[in-house]
Protein backbone atom coordinates (compact mmCIF):
# COMPACT_ATOMS: atom_id res chain seq x y z
CA UNK A 1 0.00 0.00 0.00
CA UNK A 2 1.45 3.38 -1.01
CA UNK A 3 1.61 6.41 1.23
CA UNK A 4 -0.23 9.50 0.00
CA UNK A 5 2.03 12.25 -1.29
CA UNK A 6 2.61 15.24 0.94
CA UNK A 7 0.66 18.22 -0.41
CA UNK A 8 2.93 20.82 -2.05
CA UNK A 9 2.20 23.56 0.48
CA UNK A 10 4.54 26.31 1.59
CA UNK A 11 2.67 27.07 4.80
CA UNK A 12 -0.70 26.76 6.47
CA UNK A 13 -2.58 30.05 6.28
CA UNK A 14 -5.53 29.01 8.46
CA UNK A 15 -5.66 25.86 10.59
CA UNK A 16 -8.61 23.51 10.68
CA UNK A 17 -9.62 24.95 14.07
CA UNK A 18 -9.41 28.53 12.77
CA UNK A 19 -11.55 27.61 9.74
CA UNK A 20 -14.22 25.94 11.88
CA UNK A 21 -14.29 28.84 14.35
CA UNK A 22 -14.76 31.45 11.59
CA UNK A 23 -17.46 29.36 9.91
CA UNK A 24 -19.37 29.19 13.23
CA UNK A 25 -19.01 32.98 13.67
CA UNK A 26 -20.17 33.61 10.11
CA UNK A 27 -23.13 31.25 10.58
CA UNK A 28 -24.14 33.14 13.72
CA UNK A 29 -24.12 36.42 11.76
CA UNK A 30 -26.23 34.82 9.01
CA UNK A 31 -28.63 33.42 11.62
CA UNK A 32 -29.05 36.92 13.03
CA UNK A 33 -29.52 38.62 9.65
CA UNK A 34 -32.06 36.10 8.34
CA UNK A 35 -33.87 35.30 11.59
CA UNK A 36 -37.55 34.65 10.94
CA UNK A 37 -37.00 34.27 7.18
CA UNK A 38 -36.46 31.31 4.90
CA UNK A 39 -33.04 31.45 3.31
CA UNK A 40 -31.92 29.84 0.08
CA UNK A 41 -28.17 29.36 -0.20
CA UNK A 42 -26.75 28.87 -3.68
CA UNK A 43 -23.37 27.19 -3.85
CA UNK A 44 -21.06 27.76 -6.80
CA UNK A 45 -19.64 24.38 -7.83
CA UNK A 46 -17.21 22.83 -7.19
CA UNK A 47 -15.20 24.81 -4.69
CA UNK A 48 -18.01 25.99 -2.43
CA UNK A 49 -19.26 22.50 -1.54
CA UNK A 50 -17.03 22.06 1.51
CA UNK A 51 -17.73 25.57 2.79
CA UNK A 52 -21.48 25.42 2.09
CA UNK A 53 -21.79 22.10 3.90
CA UNK A 54 -19.92 23.30 6.98
CA UNK A 55 -21.79 26.62 6.98
CA UNK A 56 -25.28 25.12 6.71
CA UNK A 57 -24.52 22.65 9.49
CA UNK A 58 -23.62 25.58 11.76
CA UNK A 59 -26.85 27.49 11.01
CA UNK A 60 -29.91 27.31 13.26
CA UNK A 61 -32.36 28.94 10.82
CA UNK A 62 -34.21 26.94 8.16
CA UNK A 63 -32.21 26.86 4.95
CA UNK A 64 -32.67 25.53 1.42
CA UNK A 65 -29.77 24.91 -0.94
CA UNK A 66 -29.25 24.85 -4.68
CA UNK A 67 -26.19 24.90 -6.93
CA UNK A 68 -24.79 26.67 -9.97
CA UNK A 69 -21.77 25.60 -11.98
CA UNK A 70 -19.84 28.02 -14.15
CA UNK A 71 -17.32 27.80 -16.96
CA UNK A 72 -14.75 30.51 -17.60
CA UNK A 73 -13.25 31.16 -20.98
CA UNK A 74 -9.49 31.61 -21.03
CA UNK A 75 -7.42 34.07 -22.98
CA UNK A 76 -6.52 31.20 -25.33
CA UNK A 77 -10.12 31.24 -26.52
CA UNK A 78 -9.96 35.00 -27.08
CA UNK A 79 -12.57 35.70 -24.43
CA UNK A 80 -10.65 36.26 -21.20
CA UNK A 81 -12.90 37.00 -18.24
CA UNK A 82 -16.10 35.73 -19.82
CA UNK A 83 -18.23 33.33 -17.82
CA UNK A 84 -21.18 31.13 -18.67
CA UNK A 85 -23.50 29.06 -16.51
CA UNK A 86 -22.75 25.37 -17.08
CA UNK A 87 -25.34 24.10 -14.55
CA UNK A 88 -28.29 26.28 -13.67
CA UNK A 89 -30.45 26.26 -10.55
CA UNK A 90 -32.95 23.46 -10.10
CA UNK A 91 -35.67 25.76 -8.73
CA UNK A 92 -36.72 29.39 -9.30
CA UNK A 93 -35.66 32.04 -6.75
CA UNK A 94 -38.40 34.61 -7.33
CA UNK A 95 -39.42 36.11 -3.98
CA UNK A 96 -36.71 34.20 -2.09
CA UNK A 97 -34.02 35.54 0.24
CA UNK A 98 -30.89 34.31 -1.53
CA UNK A 99 -27.29 34.11 -0.40
CA UNK A 100 -24.71 33.22 -3.05
CA UNK A 101 -21.97 31.09 -1.44
CA UNK A 102 -18.45 31.18 -2.90
CA UNK A 103 -15.23 29.51 -1.82
CA UNK A 104 -13.19 32.55 -2.89
CA UNK A 105 -13.90 35.95 -4.40
CA UNK A 106 -10.95 37.26 -6.36
CA UNK A 107 -11.32 39.83 -9.16
CA UNK A 108 -15.06 39.96 -8.53
CA UNK A 109 -15.92 39.51 -12.21
CA UNK A 110 -17.51 36.09 -11.80
CA UNK A 111 -19.39 37.05 -8.64
CA UNK A 112 -20.67 40.23 -10.30
CA UNK A 113 -21.89 38.23 -13.30
CA UNK A 114 -23.66 35.74 -11.03
CA UNK A 115 -25.25 38.53 -8.95
CA UNK A 116 -26.52 40.27 -12.08
CA UNK A 117 -27.88 37.00 -13.46
CA UNK A 118 -29.61 36.07 -10.20
CA UNK A 119 -30.96 39.60 -9.64
CA UNK A 120 -32.78 39.29 -12.97
CA UNK A 121 -34.75 36.39 -11.47
CA UNK A 122 -36.49 38.66 -8.93
CA UNK A 123 -35.32 37.34 -5.55
CA UNK A 124 -36.59 39.17 -2.46
CA UNK A 125 -32.99 39.80 -1.41
CA UNK A 126 -29.60 38.77 -2.75
CA UNK A 127 -26.22 38.73 -1.03
CA UNK A 128 -22.79 37.09 -1.13
CA UNK A 129 -21.04 34.95 1.46
CA UNK A 130 -17.47 33.84 0.78
CA UNK A 131 -15.00 31.79 2.73
CA UNK A 132 -12.04 33.72 1.31
CA UNK A 133 -11.91 37.27 0.02
CA UNK A 134 -8.82 38.30 -1.94
CA UNK A 135 -9.52 42.04 -2.09
CA UNK A 136 -6.05 42.88 -3.42
CA UNK A 137 -7.08 41.50 -6.82
CA UNK A 138 -10.56 43.05 -6.95
CA UNK A 139 -11.38 44.66 -10.29
CA UNK A 140 -15.03 45.50 -9.60
CA UNK A 141 -16.69 46.60 -6.37
CA UNK A 142 -18.88 43.97 -4.71
CA UNK A 143 -21.20 44.08 -1.72
CA UNK A 144 -19.91 41.07 0.24
CA UNK A 145 -22.13 40.65 3.28
CA UNK A 146 -20.30 37.74 4.90
CA UNK A 147 -16.68 36.62 4.68
CA UNK A 148 -14.66 34.27 6.81
CA UNK A 149 -11.18 35.49 5.91
CA UNK A 150 -9.50 38.14 3.82
CA UNK A 151 -6.36 36.73 2.25
CA UNK A 152 -3.23 38.10 0.54
CA UNK A 153 -2.46 37.44 -3.11
CA UNK A 154 -1.31 33.81 -2.83
CA UNK A 155 -2.47 30.64 -4.57
CA UNK A 156 -4.27 28.68 -1.84
CA UNK A 157 -5.64 25.15 -1.53
CA UNK A 158 -7.78 23.23 0.95
CA UNK A 159 -11.33 23.40 2.29
CA UNK A 160 -12.68 23.11 -1.26
CA UNK A 161 -10.00 25.12 -3.07
CA UNK A 162 -7.98 23.08 -5.50
CA UNK A 163 -4.91 22.91 -7.68
CA UNK A 164 -5.80 20.95 -10.82
CA UNK A 165 -8.73 19.32 -8.96
CA UNK A 166 -6.48 18.14 -6.09
CA UNK A 167 -6.14 19.16 -2.42
CA UNK A 168 -9.79 20.26 -1.98
CA UNK A 169 -10.03 17.78 0.90
CA UNK A 170 -7.29 19.36 3.03
CA UNK A 171 -8.94 20.38 6.33
CA UNK A 172 -6.93 23.64 6.44
CA UNK A 173 -6.19 26.45 4.00
CA UNK A 174 -2.61 26.54 2.79
CA UNK A 175 -0.41 28.53 0.43
CA UNK A 176 0.83 26.44 -2.49
CA UNK A 177 4.60 26.21 -2.83
CA UNK A 178 6.15 28.57 -5.37
CA UNK A 179 7.06 26.87 -8.61
CA UNK A 180 4.30 24.26 -8.49
CA UNK A 181 3.04 24.06 -12.05
CA UNK A 182 -0.14 26.05 -12.42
Amino acid sequence: MSTPATPPVERVLFTEDQVHARIRETAAAIDERYSGRDLKMIGVLKGSVYFLTALTRALTIPVKIDFLAISSFSAAHGAHGLVRIAKDLDEPIEGEDVLLVEDIVDSGLTARYLLQTLAGRAPNSLGICTMLDRTSRRLVPLPIEFRCFEIPDHFVVGCGLDHKQRYRNLPYIAVLKPGVER
